[in-house]
């Protein structure tokens, strides 16, 4: 076969550095979240490459189309930094104990975190204290009144009765258009 000129099928030659010129190329940074490679920043608290897009955040939208902003608000790193905890976040007693097991577990497993708790803790889904309904607190939409937690529903209909307006929603009394 040696010398026959042939070539065997799908073999290739490795390229040579001199192929590639000359160097390996080192890889451009990329955000840990994203993907992206343009505008990055490291993160405080884990020193990992992130979007430096806190700057497209619209006050009070709770969008979550910042990368920088969901690690640092809404992981258990982000927060064991923010509030100069010792350690490491994964083991921290004090974050543990700061949240809800259900947010505890969100913000130790969700996209916005580069690592993630190996062994979440179990926890039983949160119910609204009035009709019972699940509510997933990582999602929003509810209320609290002391350790009661309020779907929107039940939220909407109480505040109505507190004010005045027996639940009713939007609009003028006596008024016509």
């Amino acid at each position: 076969m040696k010398g026959d000129g042939k070539k065997m099928a799908g073999a290739r030659k490795a390229p040579t550095r001199a192929a590639t010129g000359g160097s390996a190329a080192t890889p451009k940074p990329r955000c840990g979240l994203c993907g992206k490679t343009a505008k990055l920043v490291r993160t405080d608290c884990c020193a990992q490459w992130i979007c430096d897009d806190e700057d497209k955040y619209v006050l009070f939208s709770y969008a979550r189309n910042s990368c920088h902003r969901n690690h640092r608000r809404f992981t258990l790193c982000g927060y064991h930094s923010a509030e100069s905890h010792s350690g490491h976040w994964k083991e921290c007693p004090a974050c543990r104990e700061a949240f809800e097991t259900e947010i505890y577990v969100y913000y130790g497993t969700n996209e916005y975190n580069f690592g993630k708790l190996e062994d979440p803790p179990a926890y039983e889904p949160t119910r609204c204290s009035k009709c019972a309904t699940v509510i997933v607190l990582s999602e929003g939409g509810y209320s609290m009144q002391g350790k009661e937690y309020w779907c929107e529903r039940c939220s909407g209909a109480e505040m109505g009765r507190l004010l005045g307006g027996g639940g009713r929603r939007g609009g003028r009394e006596g008024s016509r258009s």
